[in-house]
C-alpha cells in the first residue's frame, strides 16, 4: 500500500509567493475563459520575444474526422540553433498538448513553451489546439488528438520530421489526452483506424497529469495506505486546482456512462499487462496537488511492468505552478524535466523495474 503524502507539505517558497497573490474574482464562465486565455497569451508572448530568433514557426490546419478545422502550429529550431544540421535534416517530433482542464488554452498561449522545447531538445514541436468544453464534450478532444497524430504522419515529409522518432507529451488535461493516445495505440484500440497502423510512439512525457475520471476513483484509493493520506483528501483545498475545481472541469466533459476498465477514459487504471510495452515515459508530478497520487501510481505500474520511467516530484508545489515563471525556482526544473525527458526517451533507455522518485 502506498503513501505519497510526504511530498504534499507546501514549500516555504510557495507559501511566500502565495501570500502576495490577489484573490481570484468570481466571474461568469465565458468571461473567465476569455480573461484566462488572454493572460496566458500575454505571458507567452512576452516570454517568446527572446526565443523568436532561434525558432521558425508555421501554422497548419488539421481537418478532423467530423470536418472541423483544428488549429496547429509547428516550431523548428532555426539553422543558428543547430549549425551542424541542414534545414532539410529530418528531426524527431514532439506533439505538445496544452493543459487547462479541457476548458482553457489557445494555440498562442503555448508559443513560448513549444519554442523552448524545440530549441533546447533540438526537435520539431507540433502544438495542437484540440477542442474545449463546454461547447465540445467527451470524447471530442480525444478524437482530435488521434486525428492530429494521423495528420502528423501524413505530413511528416513536409515537416521534415522522423516518423520513427515521435514523442507525445502534455500538461494536466493534455497529459491525460497523451496517455490515452499512447495506450490506445499500444493496445490497438484507437478510434481512428489509421493510428494503430502508424509507427510506434517513441516516448511519452506526462506533466502534472490527470489520468482517471473522478467517477472511477475507487481503484486509485484502494492502492493507498488509507484515504487519510491520499492527495485527494490532503490536497482538497490546494491552491490553483482544489478538488472542487477538478470536479467542475470533469463535469463539463459530460461523460455518458462510467467504466473503470475503459482505458481511453481511465488510462491511469490500465493493468500491468496493458501497460507492458509502452514507450519510455517521463513524469513531472506536483506534490501539493489532488492529482498527485494518480500520477505516481501510474508511474509505479509502468515501472514495475518493465516500462522505462523517469519520475520527478515537485515537493510542496501546487498544480500548474509553472505559470509563475521566475518567481519559483522549480519552474526551471520543470522545463529541464520536459526537455531532457524528450531526449532521454529518444535514447532508448533501459527499464529498472522499480519506481524511483526524484525530487531535485
Amino acid at each position: 500500500m502506498c503513501d505519497f503524502s510526504e511530498y504534499g507539505t507546501p514549500s516555504p517558497e510557495w507559501l511566500a509567493l502565495e501570500a502576495t497573490l490577489p484573490p481570484q474574482p468570481s466571474v461568469p464562465l465565458e468571461e473567465r475563459v476569455r480573461t484566462t486565455n488572454a493572460v496566458r497569451e500575454a505571458a507567452s508572448a512576452a516570454a517568446m520575444k527572446p526565443l523568436q530568433p532561434w525558432v521558425k514557426t508555421q501554422d497548419h490546419t488539421i481537418t478532423t474526422r467530423d470536418g472541423y478545422p483544428l488549429e496547429a502550429r509547428t516550431y523548428r529550431p532555426s539553422p543558428e540553433t543547430i549549425p551542424s544540421s541542414p534545414e532539410t535534416e529530418r528531426l524527431p517530433v514532439y506533439i505538445h498538448l496544452h493543459g487547462g482542464g479541457f476548458l482553457f488554452g489557445t494555440l498562442s498561449s503555448e508559443d513560448a513553451a513549444c519554442a523552448r522545447i524545440a530549441i533546447n531538445a533540438r526537435i520539431v514541436v507540433l502544438n495542437v489546439n484540440y477542442r474545449h468544453t463546454p461547447e465540445w464534450v467527451y470524447p471530442t478532444a480525444w478524437n482530435d488528438v488521434e486525428d492530429a497524430f494521423a495528420w502528423l504522419h501524413e505530413n511528416i515529409d513536409a515537416l521534415r520530421g522522423d516518423k520513427d522518432k515521435v514523442v507525445v507529451g502534455g500538461i494536466s488535461a493534455g497529459a491525460y489526452l497523451g496517455a490515452s493516445l499512447a495506450l490506445g495505440k499500444h493496445l490497438g484500440r484507437s478510434t481512428q483506424p489509421k493510428v494503430d497502423e502508424l509507427p510506434p510512439i517513441k516516448g511519452l512525457v506526462l506533466t502534472i497529469p490527470a489520468l482517471v475520471n473522478l467517477n472511477c476513483y475507487g481503484p486509485v484509493m484502494a492502492q493507498l495506505k488509507s484515504p487519510e493520506v491520499s492527495s485527494w483528501e490532503t490536497c482538497k483545498d490546494a491552491p490553483i486546482l482544489p478538488r472542487g475545481v477538478c470536479e467542475f472541469f470533469m463535469g463539463l466533459l459530460k461523460v455518458q456512462g462510467f467504466d473503470e476498465g475503459d482505458v481511453r477514459m481511465n488510462p491511469g487504471l490500465a493493468t500491468a499487462g496493458q501497460v507492458k510495452g509502452l514507450p519510455p515515459t517521463v513524469f513531472g508530478v506536483a506534490g501539493f496537488d489532488p492529482l498527485r497520487d494518480e500520477g505516481l501510481l501510474f508511474a509505479k505500474r509502468l515501472a514495475e511492468a518493465g516500462v522505462p520511467t523517469d519520475v520527478h516530484v515537485f515537493k510542496g508545489l501546487p498544480h500548474g505552478f509553472r505559470r509563475y515563471g521566475e518567481q519559483l525556482s522549480e519552474c526551471q526544473r520543470w522545463d529541464r524535466i520536459v526537455e531532457n525527458g524528450i531526449v532521454w526517451a529518444l535514447s532508448g533507455p533501459d527499464a529498472t523495474g522499480v519506481l524511483e522518485i526524484k525530487t531535485e
